[in-house]
C-alpha cells in the first residue's frame, strides 16, 4: 500500500470512528506511552500496632509536636555491632550512634481510617495513573475512596490541585487479594521533580497491610474518611508506604523508565528523613537538570536486607524481577546494586555455606538474560565498602573484590557505575570514606549518596 493511500484510509477510518466515543478512546489507547515515574518494592512486613518486638514504632504525636518523628532506633539487624575501630577486635567501648529510620509503625489492620501518603516523582506529566498492591494480603482490600494531588508539605494538599483516583469509573472499588489494580488515567498537572499526595480510605478491616516500611516520608493517618480534606486531622503517623505500588505518567515517545534494583543501600536507609536524598533520587534530579536526560524518570525499587539469590527481607531479586522491574511501564535501563547482604548473611563466622563469588555471578547473569529478553539494559553497580563491620572478614572482602572485579571487566553489563570508587578511602579500599559514614560502616549518608548519584556518566543511559 502507498503512504498516500495508506492516509487517506486513516482519515476515512477516522472519520467513520467520529461519532463512536468508544472507538476513538480505543484509539487514543493505542497511542499512549506511559512510564513509571515513581515506585516502590513492596513486602510483607510483621505488625507491630503495639509495638512489638524489634524496635519502636511511630506513635500518634501530641498537638504541639505538629506530627514529629521519633527519633531514629539504633543500629538496623543489617548493620551488626561495630568492631573496635582501635584494634578491630570485639565490640566497640561505646554503643554506636543511632542509624536509620524509625521502624514503621503497622497495625495488624485499618478500618474505617484514612492514609496519606508522600510521593516524589521523576519526570512529570499532564495524565497520571496508581497502582495499588494487594499481592501480599489474603483478603480483598476495599478502597472506599482515593484521591491524588500536589503536595505543599506536612500533609497538606495544594488547594485545587488533586483529583480523584477511580477504577473502571468507580470511585469506591477492590483491589482483590494477590492482585495488582491499576488506576483509570486522571488529569492532573505534575510538574518534574513534584511531591504528590496520595490518600487511601480504607472502611472495613483490611488485614495486615503490603507495604514497604522505609520510606523516608512520614504518611498520616486518621479517623474516617478525609481523602478530600486539605490537611488530614493526624491521629497517627507512620514511615511505611501501604498498598501504593507505583505511579505513572503519560509521556512523550522518547521518556523511559531506570529502575533502581538493590537493598538497604538504594533503599536510601541511611538518609536524613524526609529530605529526598537517597541515591536514586538525586539521580533523577541530575537527569531532569540535563536537557539530553530529562525524559528519563528513576523508581527505587530497593528493600533494605535485601539478597540477590535466597529471599528473607522480602522476596530475593531474582524472584521479584518480574514483578519490580520487567512490569514496570517504560522501563528501559536497570541499575543492580546488590550481593553485599548475600556476601554478609552467609560469612558469618561459622557458616557452613559460605558464599563463592561464582554463585553472585551466576544471580547476575539471571538478571542480566532476563532483562535483555524483555529489550531492557543492564546497568552493573560496583559493590561498596564495609570494613568495620563484624562480620567483614577478610574472606568477605575477598569476594567482594573478586566480584567487582567481574562487573567491571566481564563486559556482560551493557553499563557499569563504580560506586565502590566513589565511596571507599584510597588508601585503604575496603574501607568507607569517614564524611559518607554515619556510623555503622556501611550505609553511606546524605553525603554518600550524593557522591553515587554524581558517579554516572549521564550519557550512557542514552545509547
Amino acid at each position: 500500500m502507498t503512504r498516500p493511500h495508506f492516509r487517506n484510509c486513516l482519515a476515512a477510518l477516522l472519520l467513520l470512528c467520529a461519532g463512536t466515543a468508544t472507538s476513538l478512546d480505543l484509539l487514543a489507547v493505542g497511542g499512549e506511552h506511559w512510564i513509571a515515574t515513581w515506585g516502590t518494592a513492596q513486602q510483607l512486613t510483621a505488625t507491630n500496632a503495639q509495638g512489638g518486638p524489634g524496635g519502636r514504632t511511630n506513635v500518634p504525636p501530641a498537638p504541639s509536636q505538629g506530627g514529629a518523628m521519633p527519633t531514629a532506633i539504633a543500629q538496623s539487624a543489617q548493620a551488626p555491632p561495630l568492631l573496635d575501630p582501635q584494634n578491630g577486635r570485639g565490640p566497640a567501648p561505646t554503643a554506636p550512634p543511632a542509624v536509620g529510620p524509625p521502624r514503621a509503625y503497622l497495625p495488624a489492620t485499618f478500618e474505617d481510617q484514612t492514609v496519606r501518603m508522600i510521593i516524589r516523582v521523576s519526570v512529570g506529566g499532564q495524565r497520571v495513573r496508581v497502582s495499588l498492591s494487594n499481592m501480599l494480603g489474603a483478603e480483598p482490600l476495599v478502597i472506599g475512596a482515593a484521591r491524588i494531588g500536589l503536595h505543599q508539605g506536612a500533609g497538606v494538599v495544594t488547594p485545587g490541585a488533586d483529583r480523584e483516583i477511580t477504577v473502571n469509573g468507580q470511585r469506591s472499588f477492590t483491589v482483590t487479594a494477590g492482585a495488582l489494580t491499576v488506576s483509570d488515567p486522571l488529569t492532573l498537572n505534575v510538574p518534574s521533580l513534584a511531591e504528590l499526595a496520595v490518600s487511601l480510605y480504607l472502611p472495613t478491616t483490611t488485614g495486615p497491610p503490603t507495604n514497604h516500611p522505609v520510606s523516608l516520608q512520614t504518611a498520616y493517618i486518621a479517623k474516617g474518611n478525609h481523602v478530600a480534606n486539605e490537611r488530614v486531622p493526624t491521629e497517627t503517623t507512620t514511615t511505611a508506604y501501604l498498598w501504593l505500588s507505583d505511579v505513572d505518567v503519560e509521556a512523550p515517545d522518547d521518556a523511559f523508565t531506570v529502575v533502581a534494583l538493590g537493598d538497604s543501600i538504594t533503599d536510601g536507609f541511611a538518609t536524613t528523613h524526609g529530605k529526598n536524598r537517597a541515591w536514586p533520587t538525586l539521580l533523577a534530579e541530575r537527569l531532569a537538570a540535563n536537557r539530553r536526560t530529562r525524559r528519563v524518570a528513576v523508581i527505587n525499587q530497593g528493600i533494605s536486607g535485601n539478597q540477590v539469590l535466597r529471599s528473607g527481607a522480602g522476596l530475593s531479586m531474582l524472584a521479584r524481577l518480574d514483578r519490580d522491574v520487567l512490569s514496570r511501564p517504560g522501563a528501559r535501563w536497570v541499575i543492580l546494586l546488590g550481593g553485599i547482604n548475600d556476601i554478609n548473611f552467609r560469612g558469618r563466622p561459622g557458616s557452613t555455606t559460605p558464599l563463592a563469588p561464582e554463585e553472585l555471578i551466576g544471580g547476575y547473569r539471571q538478571i542480566i538474560t532476563r532483562c535483555h529478553g524483555r529489550g531492557i539494559k543492564v546497568m552493573g553497580a560496583t559493590l561498596t565498602p564495609q570494613e568495620g563491620l563484624t562480620v567483614a572478614t577478610a574472606r568477605s572482602e575477598q569476594v567482594r573484590q573478586d566480584v567487582n572485579r567481574w562487573i567491571r571487566t566481564s563486559g556482560e553489563f551493557d553499563a557499569v557505575v563504580d560506586f565502590d570508587a566513589a565511596l571507599r578511602v584510597p588508601s585503604r579500599p575496603a574501607r568507607l570514606r569517614p564524611e559518607f559514614d554515619p556510623g555503622d560502616f556501611l550505609h553511606p549518608n546524605d553525603r554518600g549518596n550524593q557522591a553515587m548519584a554524581e558517579a554516572f556518566e549521564l550519557q550512557a543511559f542514552m545509547r
